[in-house]
C-alpha cells in the first residue's frame, strides 16, 4: 500500500483507514491529487476488513474545489475523468466512509464530502457550489444533491452558486451531526469506536445494498451529463470567460453562448 503521497496523507490502522487532505492552504485538488486520492481508495477496495474510512483536512478548509486551471485546454477532460474516478471508487470500497468538515467545503470539495456515506461537521463548516459564478455546473452534485436535499434546493444550490453555513446544511441533509471543534474528535471517535463494534462484513453489505440504486443511477446518470458538460458547456463562450477571468482575478462578461 503506497502512502508516500504528495498531496495527501493516507494509512490503515486497527481496521481504519485514513485519508486526508493535504495540499495547502486550501486543498484546491488538481489532477494529482485526484490521481492520489484514486490510487489509496483502489488500494483499500479489495480490503474485507475495513469498518471505516475517515477522510479529513489538514489546513484552514476541507477542499475549495477542484483547480480551475486543470478546467482549461486540454487538462479539462482528463481532469473530469479523474475526479469522477474518485466517486466510482467511494462507492467500490467495502467500507461505510465518514467526511469530517472543518471550515469551508466548496465546490468539488462539497461534491467530495457530501458524497460520504456520514458526514460531521464543525460550527464553523460552510458547504456550496460557486460552479454557476464562473459559467459552469458540478456534474456529480446534479447526479447526487436531489437524493439528499430533493429537487427544489438542489436547484437553488446550483444556480445561485450561495454558501450555506453547517447548521443549514443538517436541516437539508447533507450533515448527519453539527459539532464544536472542542467536541469533534470525541464525537467522531465514539462513531468509530461503534462500527468497530460490528460485523466489518455486514457493514460491509448493508452498505452495498444501500448504495446499489445509487450506484446503479450514478453510473448512468453521470455519463449523461458529462456529455452535457463537454459537449455544450465547456466549449462554450461564457465557460472559457469564466474560467479566465477566474484566473485573471476580474470580474466575467458574459454572452450568453
Amino acid at each position: 500500500m503506497n502512502s508516500n503521497y504528495e498531496t495527501i496523507n493516507f494509512y490503515v490502522e486497527e481496521g481504519i483507514a485514513h485519508l486526508t487532505l493535504n495540499r495547502p492552504p486550501v486543498n484546491v485538488m488538481n489532477i494529482q491529487m485526484m490521481e492520489e486520492i484514486s490510487d489509496a481508495l483502489f488500494s483499500i477496495r479489495s480490503h474485507r476488513n475495513l469498518h471505516a474510512l475517515v477522510i479529513r483536512a489538514e489546513g484552514k478548509a476541507f477542499s475549495a474545489g477542484a483547480s480551475v486551471e486543470d478546467h482549461m485546454g486540454d487538462k479539462a477532460e482528463p481532469m473530469l475523468h479523474a475526479f469522477h474516478k474518485m466517486f466510482h471508487l467511494l462507492i467500490e470500497i467495502p467500507c461505510p466512509t465518514i467526511a469530517v468538515v472543518e471550515g469551508a467545503a466548496l465546490g468539488g470539495g462539497c461534491e467530495l464530502a457530501t458524497f460520504c456515506d456520514i458526514v460531521y461537521a464543525t460550527e464553523k463548516a460552510k458547504f456550496g457550489q460557486p460552479e454557476i459564478n464562473l459559467g459552469l455546473f458540478p456534474p456529480v452534485s446534479i447526479v447526487t444533491f436531489p437524493w439528499l436535499t430533493g429537487f427544489n434546493r438542489t436547484m437553488e444550490l446550483l444556480l445561485t452558486g450561495e454558501t450555506i453555513d453547517a447548521r443549514k446544511a443538517y436541516e437539508w441533509g447533507f450533515v448527519n451531526r453539527v459539532v464544536s471543534p472542542e467536541d469533534l474528535e470525541s464525537v467522531l471517535q465514539q462513531l468509530v469506536s461503534n462500527l468497530k463494534n460490528k460485523s466489518a462484513l455486514a457493514l460491509s453489505l448493508t452498505r452495498k445494498a444501500v448504495r446499489e440504486a445509487m450506484a446503479s443511477s450514478f453510473a448512468s446518470s453521470i455519463g449523461k451529463v458529462e456529455q452535457i458538460y463537454f459537449r455544450d458547456l465547456i466549449p462554450s463562450n461564457d465557460a472559457q470567460e469564466g474560467l479566465h477571468s477566474f484566473v485573471e482575478k476580474r470580474e466575467p462578461v458574459w454572452k450568453n453562448s
